[in-house]
């Protein structure tokens, strides 16, 4: 009995020597994923607060490389080539460097992404762009250091940092357009179904492209379809409009509106009645 528990004493001990304390990190670290039209966007970056120090023109100092957050540098990842402030970068992974200064900041895409903060000697060849953007005094403090994608549109966003109380916008565009014409072009060369004409059409609506190819295939969409639902009926009737034929676009409200109040949703019934008001039909 007592080997036992000078047995079970000791593996208790050992236990209790291979324990190791957990505490929260200082700048915890974050991982972003974001869709902008048919490219994914993902962002890594650690997020250190402000705890009552001055920030930028004090621990971080203005005109000084940067390692844009905290502990290893911050990283962005394009599945596609993207424009950044006019300059075409191909898709992969960068280090996001910045020089923060009082008025604009500069913001560098790094190729060289293994850096523990900013790099020990600077090599201007690996920067694959540049941007130089207007820094703005928000009107609160914000305590953690933020990277987000924000104005996201089908063919471009902007990678927005905050913190303390400066903010800053990067715009970048993706090639939407592009890979969108070819899935059309390859799908409707093919054996196309409804959904791919309702989709061609709506995309040519949204983009402001030839609305009269866009009447050619959500009609064609429709004809193929053997209930058209009412949020179907509704894109028709918005694409008729577009192409300046009323008459038409208030015949096909009226039945959205219709099938609409069949079932149920009121949100639709009210997108048609303002419509028809709008084009004098009620």
């Amino acid at each position: 009995m007592k080997k036992l528990i000078l047995f079970t004493l000791a593996t208790v001990a050992s236990f209790t020597i291979n324990a190791q304390v957990a505490t929260p990190q200082a700048s915890p670290a974050s991982k972003l994923e974001q869709k902008v039209g048919l490219t994914d966007v993902t962002l890594e970056y650690s997020r250190p607060s402000v705890k009552g120090r001055q920030i930028f023109g004090g621990l971080e100092s203005y005109d000084k490389i940067w390692r844009t957050g905290a502990n290893k540098n911050t990283m962005i990842t394009f599945s596609d080539d993207v424009t950044v402030a006019g300059t075409d970068i191909k898709a992969g992974t960068y280090a996001i460097f910045t020089k923060p200064g009082k008025k604009t900041w500069d913001v560098y895409f790094y190729t060289d992404t293994e850096n523990w903060g900013a790099p020990k000697e600077w090599d201007a060849s690996k920067v694959a762009a540049k941007a130089t953007v207007e820094a703005f005094e928000v009107p609160f403090n914000v305590e953690t250091f933020t990277i987000d994608i924000n104005q996201i549109t089908n063919s471009s966003a902007a990678i927005e940092i905050i913190w303390e109380k400066t903010y800053i916008a990067i715009p970048f565009e993706v090639p939407t357009d592009k890979k969108v014409l070819a899935s059309i072009n390859d799908a409707l060369s093919g054996t196309p179904t409804a959904q791919d004409y309702y989709k061609s059409a709506e995309y040519y609506l949204e983009e402001e492209k030839d609305i009269k190819q866009a009447k050619e295939w959500i009609d064609k969409s429709i004809s193929m379809t053997e209930k058209p639902a009412f949020w179907q009926l509704r894109k028709q009737s918005l694409i008729y409009a577009k192409a300046g034929d009323k008459k038409g676009a208030i015949e096909l409200a009226k039945k959205s509106m219709a099938a609409a109040k069949e079932a149920g949703n009121a949100q639709y019934v009210k997108f048609n009645e303002d419509s028809l008001k709008e084009w004098g039909a009620m």
